[in-house]
């Protein structure tokens, strides 16, 4: 079972798309996906049909269940959706109050990542959709995963989450048994702006060595995937922003472990 953390310290930056287009190509290849959300704002929840207001067991119940002492029950959290062979771990909004309530208590950090080891063998594939935030979630995240995928909108506003990103990777480096290999996906590019290939520049001459070769293009398809609550590949075969995803899943499945050994910290 690969888990895969989607992260970046800002909002907008293609996230929930990353994850819910990767996790939807791989369940088109016949592999079993779960997909965790543990961003308080739920969009990938949302996107898959489910209420983040109304939601019953979700990652919130585990985080509660396990500062209450109780062994979380990881089964009855997972649900399955509309798309065959993909189940969510679904976010609550009262994700939002986490850090502040329970996330001081013993053994927050590792929730998601004992969770993980309760459904092995179950999946093939586990994306976490992060919140934009560092707080016990993204660690959490972090924690669990063996590797990150960093989408980064090639703006320049982009770079400065993209900054704090590669710091907080820095500091729990320090905390992981092994170094969480990344990768730093360019997304939302449009080649007819200066803004998007000035930063695309950028992110060549800065971060060469753990960037991506290829570029996740502007695709309005994604939008309305979004709008009908599935994933890209349900609706259309090839459009631009699904191939650039499905060129990016195939090098990362042909090269992970050289990109993990070039791209650890």
């Amino acid at each position: 079972m690969k888990v895969w953390a989607i992260a970046n310290q800002k909002g907008g930056v293609g996230k929930t798309t990353t994850a819910i287009t990767l996790a939807g190509l791989l369940t088109d290849e016949g592999h079993g996906v779960l997909l965790i959300d543990l961003d308080p704002h739920g969009s990938a929840t949302s996107y898959l049909g489910f209420d983040p207001e109304t939601v019953q067991n979700s990652v919130y119940t585990l985080f509660k269940q396990t500062a209450d002492g109780v062994q979380p029950n990881v089964a009855a959290a997972v649900q399955p959706t509309r798309i065959e062979r993909l189940h969510l771990l679904a976010a609550s909004t009262a994700l939002a109050t986490l850090d502040r309530q329970l996330g001081s208590r013993e053994g927050m950090g590792l929730v998601v990542g004992r969770a993980l080891k309760r459904l092995e063998g179950k999946f093939d594939h586990v994306f976490i959709d992060c919140p934009p935030v560092l707080g016990v979630l993204m660690i959490n995240a972090l924690a669990a995963s063996d590797f990150l995928l960093i989408p980064t909108q090639t703006e320049y506003l982009a770079l400065k989450g993209l900054d704090r990103m590669l710091r907080t990777l820095e500091m729990v480096r320090r905390s992981r048994p092994q170094p969480l290999p990344y990768l730093i996906v360019p997304a939302f590019f449009d080649r007819r702006t200066r803004a998007s290939i000035d930063t695309l520049r950028v992110l060549r001459e800065r971060y060469s060595e753990h960037l991506w070769g290829g570029v996740i293009p502007i695709d309005t398809q994604f939008r309305e995937a979004s709008q009908a609550g599935v994933p890209l590949s349900s609706m259309s075969a090839h459009t631009r922003g699904l191939d650039a995803y499905r060129q990016l899943l195939g090098d990362l499945n042909d090269d992970v472990h050289q990109v993990g050994k070039a791209a650890a910290l």
